[in-house]
């Protein structure tokens, strides 16, 4: 399971021109899911995620995680995460998940980052062609794969 973590004054996503989601202050995740992907992986991720402290405290300094700032979250599915670019120039995405097995790990991470929230995320719909605007704050993005935890 990999992630693209940014850090927004606030983000949405737009399907067929209406706006399906919407976040202030907090974290847009991308997430790209393959089929070796188990719910360790969903566990440990979204725990990491809720924790990570790159949230400034009263100093200045990245301090404090989305539960600390008590920001939103929204989950957006992107197989492309799984690019494979080592051979020509069209990227090959044999690595992303087939859809049977990735839309209920998606599904169950987005419950997971709920739970370790104590509140709902916003989410993207799998499979569309989503329009996703954001404000990166800092910036801060971080990359994150549950395959590389050491």
């Amino acid at each position: 399971m990999r992630a693209v973590i940014q850090r927004v004054s606030h983000a949405s996503v737009t399907i067929d021109g209406s706006v399906k989601s919407k976040i202030g202050h907090g974290l847009l995740v991308l997430l790209g899911c393959e089929n070796a992907d188990t719910q360790e992986d969903i566990d440990w991720l979204s725990k990491k995620i809720a924790n990570l402290r790159i949230f400034n405290d009263d100093e200045g300094v990245m301090n404090r995680s989305l539960l600390d700032v008590d920001g939103e979250a929204l989950v957006v599915s992107q197989f492309t995460l799984w690019a494979s670019y080592k051979k020509g120039n069209r990227p090959s995405y044999l690595r992303a998940g087939s859809h049977e097995i990735t839309v209920p790990l998606y599904e169950r991470f987005c419950k997971a980052m709920s739970e370790q929230l104590g509140k709902p995320v916003q989410t993207g719909e799998f499979g569309a062609d989503m329009k996703v605007e954001l404000l990166n704050d800092g910036p801060v993005t971080i990359c994150m794969d549950t395959k590389d935890k050491e």
